[in-house]
């Protein structure tokens, strides 16, 4: 190989593989190395094909220097033409004329008609060929001499390795993010909306207590600064669904330990109750899904800001139960039952959340026999 050439694709392959490892957009890097293939070899198209599972190869990316590279993207080719077999990791195929050549000829796409010379190289080495790295000259011009296929095949499998390296960085960077992301939602939700919840009851509490001894503004000011951290709280909630939104990963849900946060939810209960609520857990709760936790915990928040708010119940006993059939939760006290103003607005979006995951809600409340609430939710 020419040492001029050598240096240029030394240089092009250096400069690929710092911005593949820099985490820019695969799509651009891609780009980037059909230019330079396009320049080193002095060609005034280039073309990055990739494998498709079918053994099919479709265009990526264009260099072009007239018109025809939207028309090029997206081209697919079958499996037997010559790009097809190159990016099976055979050899490179180089031929003065594509349009002629019996091993290319049948599959030149309109678009192309007007080129000749044609080299193409597998993208990539080894075990992880990505597809096939081709280059074309105009009609008329010299075939692609033996030096310059020398230097694209060399070139091509560099390029491809630097991509396959690449895309296991950006793999890793997207679960480093996914994990501080899901690190920041329990933050959020684990402790920021459990103090604020904790401060609107205590708020409530005092407002109730209190109500007599302050100026009617007074009290409206009171009531509107528990509003307002009740909706902070869903604000809070919606960011941490947002966090913990399927991207960058598909699956059902990041296991959330349940039992953990249902203990929380009675502490602090109990500290606005005046006396500790009973807890009884029966299962294992680690592996449920975080979506379906949430929900969870939505009730057992709901249904204790009621006993705390308007039941006046000296006992609290919340079951929490994990089985075959999912997860149910029961909390059950023996206050003045839930006005039906409160069981009406506080209480609808449980049996919404409920309908919607597959679950069931119930109520069951009554001046002499206080308050149950029942949540049951399907894991699978």
């Amino acid at each position: 190989m020419d040492p001029t050439l050598a240096a240029r694709a030394l240089s092009a392959a250096t400069e690929i593989t710092s911005t593949a490892l820099s985490g820019d957009d695969p799509g651009a890097v891609l780009d980037t190395v059909v230019a330079r293939a396009a320049e080193l070899a002095e060609a005034e198209l280039g073309l990055a094909m990739v494998s498709a599972d079918d053994g099919q190869v479709v265009v990526e990316a264009v260099h072009d220097h007239g018109d025809i590279a939207e028309s090029l993207r997206g081209l697919t080719l079958p499996a037997t033409s010559a790009a097809g077999q190159v990016a099976r990791g055979g050899e490179a195929v180089v031929t003065e004329d594509f349009t002629v050549d019996p091993r290319t000829a049948p599959f030149v796409p309109e678009e192309l008609r007007g080129f000749g010379p044609f080299a193409a190289a597998p993208f990539g080495s080894g075990g992880r060929v990505l597809g096939a790295l081709t280059v074309y000259r105009r009609h008329g011009r010299e075939p692609f001499s033996a030096g310059t296929v020398e230097m694209l095949v060399a070139f091509a499998a560099q390029a491809g390795v630097v991509l396959a390296l690449a895309e296991g960085a950006n793999a890793r960077h997207r679960v480093t993010l996914y994990q501080e992301r899901e690190r920041i939602a329990r933050e959020l939700h684990d402790v920021i909306v459990q103090r604020l919840y904790g401060a609107g009851m205590q708020l409530d509490r005092v407002r109730r207590n209190m109500r007599k001894r302050f100026a009617q503004a007074d009290g409206a000011r009171l009531s509107d600064a528990i509003d307002q951290l009740d909706q902070t709280i869903e604000e809070i909630r919606g960011t941490v669904r947002a966090l913990r939104s399927p991207e960058p990963r598909h699956d059902t849900g990041t296991p959330a330990d349940l039992a953990e946060s249902a203990r929380g939810e009675v502490r602090i209960a109990g500290e606005l109750l005046g006396y500790p609520p009973t807890l009884e857990l029966s299962g294992e709760f680690a592996d449920v899904p975080a979506e379906r936790a949430d929900h969870i915990r939505a009730a057992l928040r709901e249904a204790l800001s009621n006993v705390v708010r308007h039941s006046g119940a000296s006992a609290t006993r919340v079951t929490l139960t994990r089985d075959a059939e999912g997860v149910k939760l029961r909390v059950r006290d023996n206050g003045s039952g839930v006005p039906q103003g409160v069981a009406t607005r506080g209480l609808r979006h449980l049996s919404e959340r409920a309908e919607a995951a597959g679950g069931k809600f119930f109520i069951n409340s009554s001046p002499s026999l206080g308050t149950l609430v029942a949540f049951d939710l399907p894991v699978d």
